[in-house]
């Protein structure tokens, strides 16, 4: 009976992906009581509309039993909204994670996992997150005043890459900057997220400050490869950011990835580097539930002044 109960919900799609809840390893425990079956989850979301449609359907599907179903699923603490001096634009989207410089391979891991994510290129000097994601080609949805994301991969992406002439000079000044990103997060329609990561510019400019202004950012994320003239650079950036996740080896494969389009955790998901990636998305993700759980987050603190 319980080979068929697990066969019965390897065929449960999670909303909003091609795997099932078995796929994703989200069910916890399956326990076949006299009267009962129990079926336990561990989903990514917290989303209550997500949890009522996962219920709905196992009790429809194990209703062939003839026994009550009862289904506990276990979820993230929803952050707390944002006290009301601060702002948070996006109300939908449960984290915000900056990564400074990013490539996509941590979106990517966390979307392997099961959680629903967006990829924003704000490194609006040097956005090449469309290439590596293999979109350069692809142009944006507009649906009325606002932009659809483009899939790539199992994540939401948008980059002003995607919205400007290719190879076109982009000379921002600071006002522009900071009108830019906040264009970008009102106009496009990224929907309900479990985490938005946004691909930063080297430092602690315009971009950060508006992004920092307009959301209540979880956690920032700094990349590096070890060479003394990189790391100098990235110090620069480490004030909200106290200890790096994890290291990923420099091979050719990655680089061969990102210039095809063709990420290395999409084209072999099961080989080291691709490991290493999942086992930061993880603790990144076990990072962010720790923030939820406690004090949450509040951008209060740094909104502009008003005289």
């Amino acid at each position: 009976m319980r080979q068929q109960i697990e066969e019965i919900l390897s065929k449960v799609i999670y909303p909003g992906f091609l795997k099932s809840i078995m796929e994703f390893d989200f069910v916890t425990v399956i326990q076949i009581e006299e009267k009962d079956i129990v079926v336990s989850l561990d989903i990514p979301s917290a989303s209550d509309e997500i949890a009522k449609q996962l219920e709905e359907e196992i009790v429809k599907r194990l209703s062939l039993f003839g026994t009550n179903i009862v289904v506990n699923i276990g979820q993230p603490k929803m952050p707390r909204q944002t006290s009301s001096d601060g702002k948070n634009v996006l109300p939908n989207i449960q984290n915000f994670v900056m990564v400074s410089s990013g490539k996509g391979g941590v979106a990517l891991a966390l979307a392997q996992q099961g959680k629903r994510v967006g990829l924003m290129d704000a490194d609006i000097y040097g956005p090449n997150i469309p290439r590596m994601m293999g979109i350069a080609d692809v142009q944006p949805v507009f649906l009325g005043k606002t932009i659809k994301p483009i899939p790539a991969h199992g994540i939401k992406v948008m980059s002003i890459g995607s919205l400007v002439e290719r190879g076109a000079s982009l000379i921002w000044k600071g006002a522009m900057v900071t009108q830019a990103i906040e264009q970008m997060l009102e106009d496009i329609k990224w929907g309900e997220l479990d985490v938005l990561l946004f691909d930063m510019p080297p430092g602690t400019g315009d971009a950060q400050l508006a992004l920092a202004q307009s959301l209540p950012v979880t956690a920032g994320v700094c990349v590096t490869t070890p060479q003394k003239v990189s790391l100098d650079d990235t110090i620069r950036s480490m004030d909200m950011f106290t200890q790096l996740l994890g290291e990923v080896p420099i091979e050719p494969a990655i680089r061969e990835g990102g210039d095809s389009g063709q990420p290395i955790t999409v084209i072999a998901p099961n080989c080291e580097t691709s490991k290493r990636y999942q086992a930061i998305a993880t603790k990144l993700w076990d990072y962010l539930q720790e923030v939820n759980e406690g004090d949450g987050v509040d951008n209060s603190s740094i909104q502009p002044t008003i005289f």
